[in-house]
């Protein structure tokens, strides 16, 4: 049987009426939006009916683009498609630990809504903000970066991708020397600058947070984003991971190479976008990909898996 990893999306993607289809089409999916209006009041609607300024807001952003995944992830498991293994960027990292039964039920949803709180302060304290840097090398970004004072390489997403974080009024000069390089830095729709230094107040409040948690090994092998190996293979334990991903960055490309050569044979991104899909295609060309984020994904992407 072929080979299957689920790659849970992360922040950046969220958009107006996410989930609402894939809710409709699935009775796992809408169990999912049940548990956290359950938990968060009004969650669903949100998602559904919310706009995109509303949902670009951090302390929203995070609690409902964790529930379009989860919920597409279960979605595709009531279709009888199971992974071998599972990623999450950034956000989706709790989503894919949840689906893998780390967590207990409805526990990795009420983690996010701490984790967006912590993050939304450290964003609002710290001023910062995120861009992308594309048609440079990783080497050359990192050589940039340390010519401005508190800016950080975070995300490492793909051959010639590196997102950075760096104060918002930085952002422009930063920029413009990624444009003197011969490359180009878009600002992303995040509220902060995630997976670095900024974060480190978001990082101890998770530490704190987790202690209230029990967490059991995944079922399934899931790909840790600051080690690009699955949890349980790092000295550091799980809830140790899980909250210093906050100030770390996500090596996904690595994760991605990691998970061909473990011999996943086929990607399926869970969530909203296809971001993740797009670092698929390039960080391993010819590979089989797929993304579900709604119920037109949803059956393609099970037809040609074999459900």
């Amino acid at each position: 049987m072929k080979k299957i990893a689920f790659l849970f999306s992360g922040q950046g993607a969220q958009a107006p009426g996410m989930g609402k289809s894939l809710c409709e089409a699935s009775a796992a999916a809408r169990r999912v939006f049940d548990m956290a209006d359950e938990i968060r009041p009004g969650t669903s609607a949100q998602c559904f009916d919310g706009t995109k300024e509303e949902l670009s807001v951090t302390l929203n952003t995070q609690p409902c683009l964790y529930c379009v995944d989860l919920a597409a992830g279960e979605a595709l498991r009531e279709r009888g498609i199971r992974p071998a293994a599972a990623a999450g960027f950034s956000l989706g990292e709790i989503a894919a630990l949840q689906f893998s039964g780390a967590f207990e039920d409805g526990d990795g949803f009420r983690l996010v809504l701490r984790r967006a709180e912590l993050m939304h302060e450290a964003s609002e304290a710290s001023g910062s903000g995120m861009a992308a840097v594309v048609k440079l090398s990783n080497d050359l970004v990192i050589e940039l970066c340390s010519g401005f004072p508190e800016v950080y390489p975070i995300n490492f997403n793909c051959p010639g991708q590196v997102a950075v974080a760096a104060k918002r009024e930085t952002l422009p000069a930063f920029a413009e020397a990624v444009k003197k390089a011969g490359g180009r830095a878009m600002i992303l729709p995040v509220s902060g600058g995630f997976h670095s230094p900024f974060m480190l107040p978001a990082a101890e409040g998770l530490e704190a947070a987790l202690r209230g948690y029990a967490l059991r090994q995944p079922e399934l092998p899931v790909y840790a984003n600051s080690t690009a190996a699955p949890f349980g293979e790092a000295d550091e334990d799980m809830k140790t991971l899980i909250a210093k991903q906050a100030v770390r960055p996500v090596l996904w490309q690595k994760t991605l190479e990691r998970m061909a050569a473990d011999g996943i044979e086929a990607f399926v991104e869970v969530g909203v976008g296809k971001t993740l899909s797009s670092f698929v295609k390039k960080t391993l060309p010819g590979a089989e990909i797929y993304n579900v984020e709604d119920a037109a994904s949803l059956e393609a992407a099970a037809a040609a898996l074999g459900a």
